[in-house]
C-alpha cells in the first residue's frame, strides 16, 4: 500500500474507544416500531407507477401494491419488511415477535403476492420500476426467508416466489444490456444492488447469475483508480457511491487481488473525506434526512470491507472503529426525525447492526 495511506490519522475516530452499538433485543423492539407502525399506512405515499391512460388514474397504492403499499414507496415497504423477518428470524423470543408474524402472514397472503407479480405484466412500462434498488431488496427478503428453516417462513417464501421469479428474469434480461453503472448516492446505484444480488445467488445457488453479476462488476469497477470521493457527498446522498463499489468489490475479488485493487482505488484524500460525519442541517426535510442513512450505509460497507481484509492493512482496523463511530451518529438522529425519515431508516440501522 502506498505511504500516504499508512500515515492517515482522524482524531474524532482514535481519540477515544467507542463502545459499539449492539442489536439487543431492547434496540430491536425500539427499532421494529417503525416498520410495524408503517407497513399498513397507505398515506403519504410516492407512487412510482406509471400513468399509462385514464383508467388508471384513479388506482390507489393499496390496489396496485397489496402488499407493499406501505412506508411511503414500495421499496421501503420491501425493506421494512425484510427488517421484521430478519428481526424474527434472530430474535425469536422478541416481546413483540406475534405482532410481527401477524403483520407478516398478511402481507404476505398468496393473493397478495400474486398481485406483486402481475403488476409487471398488468401495465405497460413496468420494466424500469424499482430498477434496481427495489429489486435488490427484494432479493435480499427472498434470500432471508431461503435460508430460515421455519414452518411460516417455507409459507412466505413460496407465497413470494411468483414475485422473485419476475424480478429475477427483469434483472437476468436487463444485466446484459446494461452499458454503464450508476455512480450514484441514491436509488439508482449499481453497485449496492449488485452486492445484494451477489448475496442472493450464492445463498440459492443460482450460480448462472452469480456469475453474471461477478463479469459485470469487473467490467464496471475493475480498472478504477484513485476514485473521487473527495467530491462525496451530494446533497440527499444515503449512498457513498465510492463505498459501495469497494463493498461490492471484496465479494467479487480474492483477498490478494482486492487488496491491489482497493489500493489504487483510493488515495488519501478520499480516505479521509469518506470517514467525516454527514452534517444533517434538517431532520424533518425528506431529502435532508437520507444523510442520516448514509451513517448507517458507510458503517456497513466499512465494516464488510475490514472484514475482507487482512490483519495487517491499515484500513482494516480504521474502519472497523470509523463504523462505530457512523453507527453511534446515526442511531439518535433515527428517533428525532418525522416520516420522512421514521419509514426507512430502522431497516438500514438493522442492517449496519449486523456483524
Amino acid at each position: 500500500m502506498k505511504r500516504s495511506l499508512l500515515v492517515v490519522i482522524f482524531p474524532s475516530v482514535l481519540m477515544f474507544a467507542q463502545k459499539a452499538p449492539m442489536l439487543t433485543d431492547e434496540m430491536a423492539v425500539k427499532l421494529a416500531e417503525k416498520p410495524i407502525h408503517c407497513i399498513t399506512q397507505e398515506y403519504p405515499n410516492k407512487t412510482a407507477h406509471i400513468i399509462n391512460n385514464a383508467s388508471e388514474v384513479p388506482l390507489s397504492p393499496k390496489e396496485l401494491h397489496p402488499a407493499f403499499y406501505g412506508c411511503f414507496d414500495w421499496h421501503s415497504s420491501v425493506h421494512g419488511h425484510w427488517m421484521l423477518v430478519r428481526l424474527l428470524k434472530s430474535k425469536n423470543d422478541l416481546s413483540i415477535a406475534k405482532d410481527i408474524e401477524n403483520i407478516l402472514d398478511n402481507s404476505f397472503r398468496k393473493e397478495n403476492l400474486q398481485a406483486e407479480a402481475d403488476y409487471f405484466t398488468k401495465y405497460q412500462l413496468t420494466g424500469t420500476f424499482e430498477r434496481t434498488y427495489g429489486w435488490a431488496w427484494l432479493l435480499k427478503l427472498d434470500e432471508e426467508l431461503a435460508t430460515w428453516n421455519h414452518p411460516k417462513a417455507k409459507i412466505w417464501h413460496q407465497n413470494l416466489k411468483p414475485l422473485t421469479d419476475k424480478i429475477l428474469n427483469a434483472w437476468k434480461t436487463y444485466l446484459p444490456k446494461q452499458t454503464y453503472p450508476n455512480r450514484t448516492g441514491v436509488h439508482p446505484n449499481t453497485a449496492f444492488a449488485m452486492a445484494f444480488a451477489i448475496d442472493w445467488a450464492r445463498a440459492t445457488a443460482d450460480k448462472e447469475f452469480e456469475n453474471q453479476l461477478i463479469e459485470k462488476a469487473k467490467y464496471f469497477y475493475l480498472k478504477d483508480e484513485k476514485t473521487p470521493a473527495y467530491l462525496e457527498p451530494d446533497g440527499s446522498d444515503f449512498f457513498s457511491p465510492s463505498l459501495e463499489i469497494a463493498d461490492l468489490m471484496r465479494r467479487v475479488l480474492p483477498m490478494a487481488e482486492y487488496v491491489q485493487w482497493l489500493n489504487r482505488f483510493y488515495d488519501k484524500r478520499g480516505i479521509e473525506n469518506i470517514e467525516k460525519i454527514p452534517v444533517v442541517s434538517d431532520l424533518s426535510d425528506y431529502q435532508t434526512v437520507h444523510l442520516v442513512g448514509l451513517s448507517f450505509t458507510k458503517a456497513w460497507c466499512m465494516k464488510g470491507i475490514a472484514k475482507s481484509l487482512p490483519p495487517n492493512h491499515p484500513l482494516k482496523k480504521e474502519f472497523q472503529k470509523t463504523a462505530i463511530t457512523f453507527l453511534n451518529n446515526g442511531l439518535p438522529l433515527l428517533f428525532q426525525g418525522n416520516y420522512g425519515g421514521d419509514h426507512w431508516l430502522a431497516s438500514f440501522a438493522v442492517y449496519a447492526l449486523e456483524d
